[in-house]
């Protein structure tokens, strides 16, 4: 036992120790992360994380095939109606266990949709041609053909590259399409699944002038939108389905302020083309990519959803007025900050800046993690490998729900205007920033919560006398802080 002690004693230190850094010594700026609430947290440690919960659709009727589920049924469904608010959608699959996944459950379902009505002794084919945004200009890997895309598109075989075709960008602002562009591209080429969304987001996609293009074609693609970075700016940004998408993916980890795992929205009805399309995605979360579909982080996401549908619109106008602020004071203190300036740099969580005349990306993020600043070092549109990345990506959502405002991301961009530009070390002064920002926000109050997370707990350990011990050991601890 006493090697076993040894071995735990030593990972506790440095779970604690990492736990205090990043939760009270860092500004976290990296786009694709969030901190969950303490109750959410709870939640993906209770009972349900180490069960089962497999589903289908059988017959019209949705048979389970396990027993003990009664509680996981009615947290899914009821997730499903808190999801379904949060889009304004009527369709929404909870079983993906990332963003990504997500995605290839799509990419999977559309394929098996175009070849529903083949005739007998048809090949089995795949997507003759998809639109996304390309890779270097923030197109995300998950919706390229060397990512979860791979072996759904056909391939030229004069050329022996996948069928794929890119949105066209505006020459002043690489972030942004170029419409004009997209309608002649459109004119000659006939997508069957068009992909929008990105991992460098900056601005909105045109979904309501693609969509208004082709559904005018005799057979229009499949219109998807994936809102990984965005999900939780959904209606401040842009209502993709209002706008004529048929489905949206996203993880629910970046902006949506949720345990990490993803989700499937669609508007697609009985009367859409696609009504069909529905089953196949459905048969493709399940048996087709998942069978145990995490069920203690699908309970934590219905506690997210509640947060977030009490608190959406007040926390998204917070965090875009938070990146633009930070985007111009970084600008204003000399630092090159992308996006188009009409727009404040940015319309989503993400400030994206270029640093080449300070040196390399990854030298460069490396100097701002050392000085407790977390952010990614990012490949820009005219570099030409990732490792000679010129730009940093930083988000603003998770310091935004520590409490950050406006003036706080201004103090902020001094302090990595003087790492950046002048190698200053900056690392008490970011602590001393972030020891001002350690409640959270936009849940609910730390008296209220404590409450329910004393239930949670409680309910937790087997024996009572583990959790009273437990709670000695708490307070003794909380006496040192």
């Amino acid at each position: 036992m006493s090697e076993l002690s040894d071995k735990i004693r030593t990972l506790v230190g440095k779970i604690e120790k990492n736990n205090i850094w990043r939760q009270k010594e860092c500004i976290n700026l990296i786009p694709s992360e969030t901190t969950p609430s303490p109750l959410v947290k709870l939640c993906e440690i209770s009972d349900p994380s180490g069960r089962y919960a497999e589903h289908r659709t059988m017959k019209g009727e949705e048979v389970y095939f396990y027993q003990g589920i009664d509680f996981i049924y009615e947290v899914e469904e009821t997730l499903r109606k808190e999801m379904s608010t949060y889009f304004d959608c009527p369709r929404v699959e909870l079983r993906p266990i990332s963003g990504q996944m997500a995605n290839e459950i799509i990419f999977k379902a559309v394929t098996k949709f175009i070849n529903r009505d083949r005739k007998e002794g048809e090949p089995f084919r795949r997507l003759n041609l998809v639109m996304n945004n390309e890779l270097t200009l923030g197109g995300h890997l998950s919706s390229q053909p060397m990512g979860a895309l791979f072996n759904y598109v056909e391939e030229d075989p004069a050329t022996g590259k996948e069928n794929v075709v890119n949105f066209p960008v505006q020459k002043n602002c690489l972030y942004k399409t170029d419409t004009d562009a997209l309608k002649k591209i459109l004119d000659t080429h006939r997508p069957e699944l068009v992909v929008f969304g990105k991992s460098m987001f900056l601005h909105r996609e045109p979904v309501e002038f693609l969509f208004n293009i082709v559904k005018e074609w005799d057979a229009r693609p499949v219109i998807m939108y994936d809102m990984a970075h965005v999900l939780g700016l959904y209606g401040v940004l842009q209502e993709p389905f209002k706008e004529g998408a048929d489905i949206v993916t996203g993880s629910t980890h970046k902006t949506f302020f949720g345990p990490q795992r993803g989700v499937i929205a669609s508007s697609i009805t009985k009367d859409s083309p696609f009504s069909k399309l529905w089953l196949d995605i459905k048969s493709r979360a399940f048996p087709g990519s998942t069978s145990n579909h995490h069920l203690g982080t699908l309970l934590a996401l219905l506690m997210a959803a509640y947060e977030m549908n009490a608190f959406k619109k007040e926390y998204q106008i917070q965090v875009r007025k938070n990146a633009r602020a930070f985007a111009k004071a970084l600008k204003d203190r000399g630092i090159d900050v992308e996006g188009d300036p009409a727009e404040g740099y940015t319309e989503t969580h993400q400030v994206v800046i270029r640093i080449s005349t300070h040196g390399k990306g990854m030298d460069l993020a490396r100097r701002l993690e050392g000085n407790n600043i977390v952010t990614n070092y990012q490949a820009l549109p005219d570099d030409e490998t990732f490792l000679d990345a010129s730009g940093i990506r930083m988000g603003v959502q998770e310091m935004t729900r520590f409490g950050m405002k406006e003036k706080n991301f201004e103090e902020l961009a001094e302090l990595v205007s003087d790492c950046l530009a002048k190698n200053t070390n900056v690392k008490d002064k970011t602590k001393a920033l972030r020891s001002r920002f350690l409640e959270m926000h936009y849940c609910l109050p730390v008296d209220e919560a404590a409450t329910f997370a004393a239930k949670i707990l409680g309910s937790v350990f087997p024996k009572k006398e583990f959790f009273t011990k437990f709670v000695e050991n708490l307070q003794k601890f909380a006496k040192t802080l």
